[in-house]
């Protein structure tokens, strides 16, 4: 999927990109794809992510889901911290996306090995 040519967000603050969020609907589920916040704990992320909340429900939306990898302790805890759940464990996925993505990393964030990927769910 090509996050470019995705419907998304863009958050600004002085002239400047702080954020960009996309997303992907299909039927009455909404695909968070990308959240990346450039300011630290300036609550640029959530405020991104309310906003998708108001267009998908518009939509016809039940729900968001989302995947990240093991390693993605910030953003384990940023989802759930906003009402996400943990909805689904795919131990080992991330060595079947290595063979189309050599290029995924061993290790992310902290040393952890990238193994596994986490979905997760915020019903609307």
């Amino acid at each position: 999927m090509d996050a470019a040519a995705l419907p998304g967000l863009v958050a600004s603050q002085d002239g400047e990109i702080v954020g960009l969020l996309t997303y992907y609907v299909d039927g009455n589920t909404a695909e968070l794809v990308t959240l990346n916040a450039y300011v630290a704990e300036g609550g640029v992320g959530t405020a991104m992510l309310e906003a998708m909340k108001s267009i998908v429900r518009e939509l016809g939306c039940e729900r968001i889901i989302l995947m990240t990898t093991n390693d993605n302790t910030d953003a384990i805890r940023f989802y759930q911290r906003r009402g996400f759940h943990m909805r689904e464990l795919r131990a080992g996925a991330i060595a079947a996306a290595r063979a189309i993505k050599p290029e995924i990393p061993l290790t992310g964030k902290h040393g952890i090995p990238i193994r596994d990927e986490l979905e997760f769910e915020l019903l609307l």
